[in-house]
């Protein structure tokens, strides 16, 4: 682990193995599969988890309240670690001990808009970071009541908030950015994350405050998560988020002027500390309102990937591939129904054989693993958007082939590549005109994958551009029990 230090739970008197405490209920996941009675299947990524008769009891229980026995607590830790279920706290009862810390560069219309949205119920602290007209961020803090602190030269958000955590003496830390809009009670709706002790910081879910030309690009979805690398929630960003002053140590990577918000969640979760993704709580985001103004911070927000695998190696991936779907839909693409057909059959049946080998029900798995047909096209089509757009465009524009067939099926592969996945997202949103959204979706793309090339160039490194496959042989699973259930494994082919 690099970077500045972050205290870990044991440096703050924190059991890291402690299980979630008594009183706190959880939630399965919507994705979460009852197989058997003690058969678990889902999170992130999936696997099956085998419960003993004590982990069935404590399943039980979860599902009727709160968690009331040390095998619930158990279960509980480990459902939520994994992405089968999620805490459902109720909000904390009385105000946290905390500070509200906004970074702000000029912006005084939105700084007005935050402050106001903030409102009186906790202290605030904007640091200016050399802002051109000084005063007139001066005035909109003594208009709204907040303290002002400057800083005599621009570093960008992260040096900004590391000299708020300096100044601050609270106990907890909420982070806003000055084009953000929060809701009334937000901060409460999100402080019960924290009755967990082994909590170091809780994110809204952030949504563009506007019409602008597309979504917010923090926008992490609907679904509820524990933020991990790799995972379907990888990380969450510092526009607005609450965390422990004591966990967030030295703070932020001052050399990273992209991604030090990503670079200091990932360290706390490396040092044993959960980070939770709440989106029952919406935090409005101001987006530029023009569209080269948004492709403009795309660039600039991929240009943080190539810094970000310097410090956290095999985190960054851009695509991860398992074997048999993508075998499958590779031969689907090439127009080889009889191949693809075969390769999913293969597939299934072998990860069928595996799990009835090890006791577990085989029954269901056609549907999740034609999933991951899906879900691999999908992936690899963003991909192809972000990293291998013109080389799509000119296999469209000269397709080869012999026969015109072959080149019409070039054609069609090549176009659901790059337009599938942008019409499946439209199809689930229904956000303007399905053309725009492509056209708009596919710049977004681009923009990100030029800065994450610009990137790379700098650091003079090629993988977060190369997609990883994620290989593992057919071995049986673990049969070890414990009191509450066996470690997931993660079957293979699986979405």
């Amino acid at each position: 682990m690099s970077g500045p230090r972050v205290a870990g739970p044991g440096e703050l008197g924190i059991r890291a193995s402690a299980g979630i405490p008594a009183g706190l209920a959880v939630g399965i996941d919507p994705g979460t599969r009852e197989l058997t009675p003690d058969v678990l299947f889902g999170g992130s990524p999936a696997r099956v988890l085998r419960l003993s008769a004590t982990g069935v009891r404590a399943l039980a229980e979860l599902r009727a309240g709160p968690v009331a026995s040390a095998a619930g607590a158990v279960l509980a830790r480990r459902l939520t670690d994994t992405g089968l279920a999620h805490p459902r706290p109720e909000s904390w009862p009385a105000a946290l001990d905390l500070t509200v810390v906004i970074p702000v560069r000029d912006r005084c219309a939105e700084l007005s808009l935050c402050l106001a949205a903030a409102g009186p119920g906790y202290p605030v602290l904007v640091v200016d970071d050399s802002s051109a007209d000084p005063s007139a961020v001066a005035a909109v803090c003594a208009a709204h009541g907040a303290r002002l602190v400057r800083r005599p030269v621009s570093g960008g958000p992260g040096p900004a908030r590391n000299t708020a955590l300096r100044i601050i003496g609270t106990e907890f830390v909420a982070f806003l950015d000055s084009d953000c809009i929060p809701p009334p009670g937000w901060i409460a709706a999100l402080a019960g994350h924290f009755a967990d002790p082994l909590v170091a910081a809780v994110a809204p879910r952030v949504v563009d405050a506007g019409p602008g030309p597309g979504g917010s690009p923090l926008d992490l979805g609907e679904r509820s998560a524990r933020v991990a690398p790799l995972t379907r929630v990888a990380y969450v960003p510092t526009a607005a988020l609450i965390a422990r002053r004591m966990a967030l140590g030295d703070g932020f990577d001052e050399a990273l002027r992209y991604g030090e918000d990503v670079d200091l969640v990932w360290r706390l979760i490396e040092a044993g500390w959960r980070v939770r993704y709440e989106p029952a709580v919406r935090v409005a985001h101001t987006e530029p309102a023009s569209l080269p103004a948004l492709l403009g911070r795309r660039f600039r927000y991929g240009t943080s990937a190539a810094p970000l695998t310097r410090r956290h190696p095999g985190q960054v991936a851009p695509l991860i591939l398992q074997p048999w779907p993508t075998i499958t839909m590779a031969a689907l693409l090439a127009r080889r129904p009889l191949a693809a057909g075969a390769a999913f059959v293969l597939s299934t049946a072998l990860l069928a054989r595996r799990l009835r080998g090890n006791g577990l029900p085989a029954q269901g798995i056609v549907r999740p693993m034609a999933g991951g047909v899906g879900q691999t096209w999908l992936g690899t089509g963003r991909w192809a958007g972000q990293f291998a757009g013109p080389a799509l465009v000119a296999l469209m524009l000269r397709p080869g082939g012999r026969t015109r067939s072959a080149q019409w099926g070039r054609r069609l592969a090549a176009a659901s590549l790059l337009a599938g996945p942008p019409l499946a997202e439209w199809s689930r949103r229904r956000d303007g005109g399905a053309l725009r959204f492509t056209a708009v979706t596919l710049a977004d793309q681009a923009a990100y994958g030029a800065g994450v090339y610009a990137g790379c160039w700098r650091e003079r490194i090629i993988s977060p551009v190369l997609p990883s496959i994620a290989w593992r042989p057919l071995e049986g699973l673990r049969r070890r029990r414990d009191a509450v259930g066996t470690p997931p494994q993660e079957p293979p082919g699986e979405p």
